[in-house]
């Protein structure tokens, strides 16, 4: 279903669409191409919403820091100094995070209005972004795919070309919290990831390399509580797939509800949201940033993000949910 959810300041219009498979509903906004809400039931069949979102669509533009549900790019997470070098040139960037640049710029994906149409079991979202948008080069013809699968799983399928070689890293911003939005702090939620390295970071949240997470507050290979001070990416241990692989698993106690992370990308962003301010609180939600690692533009030792004229960038991500 697709209805007018509202208008933004300059009067463009930002639709919504509702998905429903599988006793799941979830909830997309053209703007930013947001996950208002995923409504999913507990042990005992209730539904609830488990994503920290806005009921208006003011709520969004008046609280952007945050990303709450949005599509992340064009780089997903931070580039040091705002700026990389590729084949020789150098782009300088907006640095709006410290002295980085973070998820895309001052004006980021998170922040524009996408082009919907229906596909089966969902809805496709694109736009182009020009040459030069947010210092970044090319122009890049990007759509992120949202569906339900069978079993009631969110599945983000996002495809990029362009036309001169630039860098891509794209992702969802969703923040969790299995017992419902606005029940509280998620630092009880037991988180499972199948990483044993992650990437430490310095204090501008730069990463400095890549280091073991044996004997650490960084090894979650076995499921406990998550806990807070959490704003790292971890190194997947499966690397790039050309499928999604299950790599993380968070699962609420009290209200039974469990929430797989599939993905082909080889990195996991771990944020448990300690700088959340009002509507929110410190910690009331848990984002899973499934994506490549950060400042790889800057860093060839990490897994490449540049796309090149002719190429396709790919990357899929399902988020699966049922009870225990």
């Amino acid at each position: 279903m697709n209805e007018l959810f509202g208008t933004l300041s300059d009067g463009t219009a930002v639709h919504r669409w509702t998905l429903e498979r599988a006793g799941v509903r979830v909830r997309v906004l053209t703007y930013g191409g947001i996950v208002q809400s995923v409504e999913v039931p507990d042990r005992d069949g209730v539904p609830g919403n488990v994503v920290l979102g806005f009921a208006e669509l003011d709520g969004y533009p008046a609280h952007p820091g945050p990303y709450f549900g949005a599509l992340v790019g064009r780089y997903a997470n931070r580039i040091a100094g705002g700026r990389f070098t590729l084949d020789g040139l150098t782009y300088a960037l907006p640095v709006n995070n410290g002295p980085n640049c973070l998820h895309g710029g001052e004006r980021g994906f998170d922040e524009r209005v996408w082009d919907a149409e229906p596909v089966e079991h969902g809805v496709r979202l694109s736009r182009v972004s020009g040459h030069g948008e947010e210092g970044f080069p090319g122009r890049l013809e990007v759509s992120a795919t949202y569906t339900l699968d069978a079993e009631g799983g969110l599945r983000i399928a996002y495809e990029a070309v362009t036309d001169a070689p630039t860098v891509v890293n794209l992702t969802n911003h969703s923040y969790f919290n299995l017992a419902g939005a606005g029940s509280g702090n998620a630092g009880g939620h037991e988180l499972r990831i199948a990483a044993s390295r992650f990437t430490p970071v310095d204090g501008d949240l730069i990463p400095t390399g890549v280091e073991s997470v044996e004997g650490s507050r960084f090894d979650f290979r076995v499921s406990r509580k998550v806990g807070a001070g959490y704003d790292h990416n971890f190194v997947l241990d499966k690397g790039v797939t050309p499928a999604p692989v299950e790599v993380a698993e968070l699962h609420d106690p009290a209200s039974g509800r469990v929430l797989t992370v599939s993905t082909t990308e080889p990195g996991l962003q771990l944020y448990t949201a300690d700088h959340l301010s009002e509507p929110f609180a410190p910690g009331d939600g848990i984002a899973l940033e499934t994506q490549h690692f950060p400042d790889s533009p800057n860093r060839p030792e990490f897994p490449s993000t540049v796309l090149r004229p002719g190429e396709v960038f790919r990357s899929e991500t399902v988020y699966g949910f049922s009870t225990r």
